[in-house]
């Protein structure tokens, strides 16, 4: 009997090369970053610490979502839906209930839409907060893992008030919401944006324009407009090329078309950029929550909705705090649906152009703004390599 294969390590030197120039190379393997993320890694090639080649190794995890909702009614698929992306359960629901409701052609109360709003964009600033704390983690600043992931309680104590859980919810249902805003939740939610407002300033004073960071991030990664649109991004990392485009404002729905807020966008498409829009979008979020505690309407907060999927299809999408997400749902006349694909992405597509030529401690900068859960079929070499493409 044979001796099993020695197993293959992944983050070490795997091999050395010569290049095209002569000089020779090793190829590392940088990762896996998170098994969240399909075992992500990178197989970056160097002459020294210059980066040559930087190829993608996304690895592979299927949670049989899809699957998985064909099997429930749609009632029992909403904790699953919440799964993929759990620290924005919110928005990925909203999308799900959104084509159910188109399908079955049932109309939320209005004060049901303020609330599935209100929970929409506290959830964006959780999903940024868990970011902007990875991301600390990557430049290896501390006190910006630990900033952000304290100020996130702030959010979490308030999804726990309004839905009774504090990460994953099954708030939003066909028809509305599951309830209504318990007593004292208006003072406390404007009390609280006021104060993390104050927060955001100390964050653009410790890391934002810390040299450290600006040096490693300004011109890194650089995603021109054009290839931006062309690669089919979508959420922050499309409005850091400076394309003006949000579902809350373009389609809007719930109550987005109601309240006041602009669109984040930064123009030069580097790393800097993406991450100020994420930066930019807490700020906007905190204006929406204190609109909508001021001038919600009274009412029903939900309609009772079928649990059955007449025959037809339906397509409902919402602007998530990582790009947008969307359902295409089948209905057969039965509570289950025939499909419900789903698509939740930044970029799709594979690009290999990009000049070469920068060191290799930009990669964790340029990678993280990206969101590497929500990518299916990425352009890490597009976005690793300086000038970007």
């Amino acid at each position: 009997m044979s001796a099993p294969p020695k197993p293959v390590p992944l983050t070490t030197v795997e091999s050395t090369e010569t290049s095209e120039s002569g000089a020779q190379t090793l190829t590392l393997s940088v990762g896996p970053q998170h098994s969240g993320s399909g075992h992500m890694r990178l197989i970056v090639e160097v002459d020294g610490d210059i980066i040559v080649n930087v190829a993608p190794d996304p690895g592979y995890v299927h949670r049989g979502i899809e699957k998985i909702i064909e099997l429930r009614n749609i009632i029992k698929s909403i904790p699953v839906i919440e799964r993929p992306s759990i620290i924005d359960a919110s928005n990925l629901n909203h999308a799900w209930v959104r084509s159910i409701e188109e399908i079955q052609g049932v109309e939320v109360p209005r004060r049901g839409q303020y609330l599935r709003t209100l929970l929409n964009e506290m959830n964006r600033i959780m999903s940024h907060l868990y970011w902007l704390s990875i991301y600390g983690v990557f430049l290896g600043h501390t006190t910006m893992f630990m900033w952000p992931l304290g100020d996130r309680e702030l959010f979490i104590d308030l999804a726990e008030k309004l839905t009774g859980a504090r990460i994953t919810y099954s708030y939003l249902v066909p028809g509305g919401v599951r309830r209504d805003l318990p007593p004292g939740f208006a003072e406390e939610a404007v009390k609280r944006t006021e104060y993390f407002e104050k927060r955001l300033k100390e964050y653009d004073r410790i890391f934002f324009n810390n040299p450290l960071f600006t040096s490693r991030a300004k011109g890194i990664g650089v995603l021109s407009k054009e290839k931006a649109i062309e690669l089919g991004c979508t959420g922050p990392t499309l409005r850091g090329s400076g394309v003006d485009a949000d579902l809350r404002k373009d389609e809007p729905y719930a109550a987005y078309p109601e309240l006041d807020f602009e669109v984040s966008t930064r123009p030069d498409g580097d790393s800097f950029s993406r991450a100020m829009v994420h930066m930019d979008e807490m700020r906007e979020s905190c204006k929406i929550i204190r609109q909508i505690v001021k001038k919600i309407p009274s009412g029903p907060i939900r309609r009772k909705a079928p649990i059955v999927l007449p025959r037809g299809v339906a397509y409902g999408r919402v602007e998530s705090a990582r790009a947008e997400c969307s359902f295409y749902l089948i209905g057969e006349g039965g509570d289950k649906p025939y499909r419900a694909p789903n698509a939740a992405s930044i970029l799709s597509g594979r690009e290999a152009t990009s000049p070469i030529g920068h060191g290799i401690s930009p990669v964790p900068t340029g990678i993280w703004p990206l969101f590497l859960r929500f990518c299916l079929e990425t352009v890490w070499r597009t976005c690793l390599l300086p000038g970007g493409v």
